[in-house]
């Protein structure tokens, strides 16, 4: 086999290893969105926030935008800010409180640099909220994110940015079985 042959292979190799990894830093930051929270050990939501924040670089914008989310989630430039947004949606207690939330990723696009150390990804996603005065609805929005290879090697998000594609309420009744904790990772 040629250098050339070889050298090829490895660039395919590392961009394909990319996508991997946005793959799984978007999945495991859906995964740590959900409620019931379904990660073992992770109890309360300072802690929940921690894992979120160990996605996103130090330089990392997180933003809700479009004619619905621009007003509902704003902008948060760099590390601080964006931890801070997550405090202000976990921090305290909220009346009515959220106890259903899942996330379902579908239509994915991944783009990888030539040199596989910066990405971008597109995906549909859709998530039914339940909160506890028996409210519920379907919410869908697209995302547009963007991430890079940091120096210790681990991808994160540089961008995570959501626009809204729909809200529609949903009959208070349409869910009748759901957990009030997660026990799916436990040993």
């Amino acid at each position: 086999m040629s250098q050339d042959t070889i050298a090829t292979l490895e660039r395919r190799i590392a961009r394909l290893e990319a996508e991997s990894e946005v793959r799984r830093v978007q999945a495991r930051y859906m995964f740590l969105c959900d409620t019931p929270n379904p990660e073992f050990g992770s109890e309360d939501d300072a802690d929940r926030i921690d894992r979120i924040m160990e996605l996103f670089a130090p330089e990392a914008v997180w933003e809700g935008v479009g004619e619905y989310y621009d007003n509902q989630f704003g902008r948060a430039e760099g590390w601080d800010a964006v931890k801070k947004h997550f405090q202000g949606f976990w921090g305290g207690k909220t009346d009515p409180q959220l106890i259903l939330n899942c996330h379902y990723l579908t239509s994915e696009q991944i783009r990888v640099s030539d040199d596989a150390m910066t990405a971008e990804g597109n995906w549909v996603h859709m998530q039914p909220w339940l909160f506890s005065d028996g409210k519920a609805l379907l919410r869908s929005s697209r995302l547009w994110n963007s991430y890079r290879k940091c120096d210790d090697g681990q991808w994160r998000f540089t961008r995570n940015r959501t626009e809204n594609v729909f809200v529609a309420p949903l009959p208070a009744t349409w869910a009748s079985d759901y957990p009030s904790k997660s026990v799916l990772m436990a040993p």
